[in-house]
């Protein structure tokens, strides 16, 4: 059976993440050429010995998507070899700082996520717009947690840093469109299984334990359960692929119903 993204090309940024290997082992499997790009090159080998052993197509690249020189030729190379870039979505860090109430914030910790977030989307997502433009055809994605749309008290630089780089992909969404060329993302927090100790405290100094934030947020949640990379991925499938050939300039809410909106 033919999969879902069948023939395309996909460019992962972050791909050496939990959520962008989680990503990557998912277009794959649907049929994608992925390329992995990030700065770690070791995580990325990971990701992707573990896609080629499942008998998919992957390639990784080393480098800094706030790079735009490294960032454009590394898209004209894969188009080179492909001849297209179909999907490009970016999954890199932002350097996020929570749990400090914002008049106490330091300008560097709040400016730092917004500016490294809409930095680095705008870099991927201008190299791959300008390329989907001229083959008239493509998918744009990004992620955010939602605090951007929906005030949270706690969430520190999390809500501007997400709302800016919302804002900027619906007006691209609105500039791209009558080239073919789609502009989605993707809501979701507390992915479980990405939830660790350090990762947490590298955002919020004051975490709890975090089994019990897990339990927290899966009973916060409508669906009383914790979001996963398996359900990030297969939402990401489905709107990178033809099947969602009606849809940009949008985000699509893989929270659990943590965020009901």
């Amino acid at each position: 059976m033919a999969g879902l993204l069948d023939g395309k090309t996909a460019i992962i940024y972050g791909g050496g993440g939990g959520i962008g290997a989680g990503v990557a082992r998912t277009f794959a499997r649907e049929g994608a050429r992925v390329f992995l790009a990030g700065r770690t090159k070791a995580t990325l080998d990971a990701a992707a010995e573990e896609i080629k052993s499942a008998g998919g197509s992957v390639e990784v690249a080393a480098l800094d998507a706030l790079d735009e020189q490294a960032v454009d030729r590394h898209v004209q190379e894969v188009a080179s070899k492909t001849g297209r870039v179909d999907v490009s979505f970016n999954l890199i860090t932002r350097g996020d700082v929570q749990g400090i109430p914002l008049v106490e914030m330091k300008t560097d910790d709040l400016l730092r996520a917004v500016t490294t977030g809409l930095r680095g989307n705008f870099i991927t997502a201008r190299a791959a717009g300008r390329k989907m433009t001229e083959q008239r055809s493509g998918v744009i994605l990004h992620l955010n947690s939602a605090s951007g749309d929906a005030a949270m008290p706690g969430m520190g630089s999390t809500g501007p840093a997400d709302a800016a780089t919302e804002s900027f992909m619906r007006y691209l969404a609105a500039e791209l469109g009558p080239h073919g060329v789609r502009v989605c993302g993707i809501w979701t927090a507390g992915v479980a299984d990405t939830l660790s100790e350090e990762k947490m405290k590298a955002v919020n100094e004051n975490v709890p334990d975090v089994s019990k934030i897990k339990e927290m947020l899966a009973s916060m949640s409508a669906l009383r359960r914790n979001v996963r990379i398996d359900d990030v991925a297969e939402a990401a499938a489905f709107l990178a692929s033809d099947r969602a050939a009606g849809i940009t300039g949008t985000m699509l809410n893989v929270t659990s119903g943590l965020v009901l909106k």
